[in-house]
C-alpha cells in the first residue's frame, strides 16, 4: 500500500512538470464505461473493469493495477501517455488481460464508438466497452 501511494506521489509530481497537449476528447470527458471484451474474452474481473475519461485524463482497472495518464483525439485514434500504472502482483489471467489493455493504449488504438458502445483497436488488442450510467 506504501508503494502504491508512493508512485501516486511521485506520478502526480512528473505529470505535474510535463506540457499537456491540447484534448478534443471533449465527446468522452466524464464518462465511464464498463469493460465488456479485452480479446474477444469477458474480463476475469468484470466488476472491476472500467475505463474512466475525465478531462483530458483516462483512467482504467480491469481487476489489478490501475493504468492513468493524459489522453486526446487525433482523427480516429485515441493518443494516450505518458500512462503510469501501480504495480502490485498479479498473475494469471487478469494480468494476461491488464498486459493487454496496457498494450492497446500505448499503441494509438483506433476508436470506434456507437452510441453507448465503444470500441478501440490496435497493436493486435481489441477492447470492446458499454457506457456506465453511473
Amino acid at each position: 500500500m506504501r508503494n502504491a501511494s508512493a508512485l501516486t506521489t511521485v506520478a502526480a509530481a512528473l505529470l505535474g512538470s510535463c506540457a499537456t497537449a491540447p484534448s478534443t476528447g471533449s465527446a468522452l470527458s466524464d464518462t465511464r464505461w464498463m469493460i465488456m471484451r479485452i480479446d474477444g474474452a469477458a474480463p476475469v474481473m468484470p466488476e472491476k473493469a472500467i475505463m474512466r475519461f475525465d478531462q483530458g485524463r483516462l483512467n482504467a482497472n480491469v481487476g489489478c493495477n490501475g493504468i492513468g495518464g493524459e489522453y486526446h483525439i487525433e482523427g480516429s485514434r485515441l493518443i494516450a501517455g505518458p500512462l503510469m500504472a501501480t504495480r502490485m502482483f498479479c498473475e494469471g489471467p487478469v494480468w494476461q488481460q491488464e498486459e493487454a489493455v496496457n498494450a492497446l493504449l500505448s499503441a494509438a488504438p483506433e476508436l470506434l464508438r456507437s452510441g453507448k458502445t465503444m470500441r478501440l483497436t490496435s497493436g493486435g488488442h481489441t477492447l470492446e466497452m458499454e457506457l456506465s450510467e453511473s
